[in-house]
């Protein structure tokens, strides 16, 4: 039997009812229902959104599909579709993460900064979204100290600083070897040089009378006793070998007397010098700029001792060895030494008159061949600075 000709047989209680055909009007059923599934699948496939799902034709044709191909899909939509699966799972573990913050939390009431005193005291229903901001700006709080914390560490034990520390060190060194002077010398600018002999104190300056064989100088004022060397020679290397065991005689043309004769007695010594250069009187006259008009001097020369008084102090360029050469009927001594203090820049000349013994019976000086000034060193000075050694200067 086909399906187009099952009848319908009702199970009636009457006698009298008879069985319906299937006719034609069970037909037409039945081809309604298909169309309207048709018409469904049609409108699923079709261009047009808005076909009838309602459509009661009666063709009989077999179904068409009518779908269009797969549309393409442009960048921005993309861009878009991978927006929303990122902001998906970027909600998804900031609230899990923010769950077990809070419960961690409220498990440890003693956290820092306070969290959980405020997160106690803040609606947990009405205002998640409020706590979940604050939640994560805490936790980003903590990640931020922990990483810092992490860094400072590791830069401390990083090799890095090794060389830069060292770079340092050496810098230093070169700066103390270049500049060492300076520091020195003013220190010791504040503390006595030398030390007075108690057999050298002064109790009366004009009384004549004699000493030791041994050459020196007393400055009482600046508790300086130091040796004297004459007839040394004014060349560099001469001075310099001198003054490392006292302070030289600068004898030049014209000025070139001993202590009770007749004229200029330069004597030169250090203000201050490099400390790694030998000698014990490097800063033996870093005080002698203290000395004022009427400070007294004290030469001892061949078993007596001469008197002086400071009368001036000037200040001259090392070129200008002319200012110890000038005619004059007194004995004079002149102390030579380097200015400002710590350098060789200049000379500090500090002149002192005789006053005993008598300076009218002192002796005329002898006479030294006439030579020209210009062909005599400049006047003594400090040696050479760490760098001046280095690129061969004087």
């Amino acid at each position: 039997m086909k399906p187009d000709e099952v009848s319908i047989t009702p199970t009636s209680d009457k006698p009298d009812d008879k069985p319906v055909s299937s006719g034609v009007a069970n037909n037409d059923q039945k081809d309604a229902a298909a169309n309207i599934v048709r018409s469904q699948i049609d409108s699923l496939y079709s261009k047009d959104p808005t076909h009838s799902s309602t459509s009661t034709t009666s063709e009989t044709t077999p179904y068409q599909r009518t779908h269009s191909d797969n549309a393409q899909i442009n960048q921005e939509q993309w861009k878009q579709y991978h927006s929303a699966w990122q902001t998906y799972y970027q909600k998804y573990y900031e609230g899990y993460y923010l769950h077990h913050l809070k419960n961690t939390q409220k498990a440890n009431p003693t956290n820092t900064l306070g969290s959980s005193h405020y997160f106690a005291n803040q609606p947990s229903t009405d205002e998640e979204e409020t706590l979940s901001k604050e939640e994560a700006l805490f936790d980003l709080r903590q990640k931020l100290l922990s990483k810092v914390q992490t860094t400072a560490k590791k830069a401390r034990k990083s090799h890095h600083f090794i060389p830069i520390t060292s770079a340092i060190v050496v810098m230093l060194l070169f700066a103390f070897l270049q500049f060492n002077r300076i520091l020195i010398a003013n220190v010791v600018a504040y503390v006595s040089p030398g030390s007075i002999d108690p057999q050298n104190i002064v109790i009366d300056p004009n009384t004549d009378i004699n000493v030791g064989p041994q050459a020196k100088l007393i400055i009482p004022k600046i508790n300086v006793d130091v040796p004297v060397f004459y007839d040394v020679g004014n060349d560099y290397d001469s001075q310099m070998k001198a003054m490392e065991n006292g302070v030289a005689q600068f004898a030049i043309p014209g000025a070139s007397s001993h202590p009770g004769q007749i004229g200029n007695t330069a004597i030169s010594g250090h203000s201050s010098n490099d400390l790694l250069d030998p000698g014990d009187y490097k800063f033996i006259f870093s005080q002698v700029e203290k000395l004022q008009k009427g400070d007294s001097i004290y030469a001892n020369y061949k078993g007596k001792r001469y008197t002086y008084i400071v009368t001036k102090k000037e200040v001259v360029e090392p070129s200008e060895i002319d200012k110890l050469v000038y005619p004059t009927t007194k004995p004079v001594m002149t102390l030579i030494t380097c200015t400002p203090l710590g350098t060789s820049l200049r000379r500090l000349l500090v002149t002192a008159e005789q006053t005993s013994p008598d300076p009218s019976a002192s002796t005329a000086a002898p006479i030294v061949e006439d030579k020209d000034l210009t062909e005599v060193a400049p006047l003594p000075g400090n040696s050479p600075t760490f760098f001046e050694r280095i690129f061969g200067a004087k």
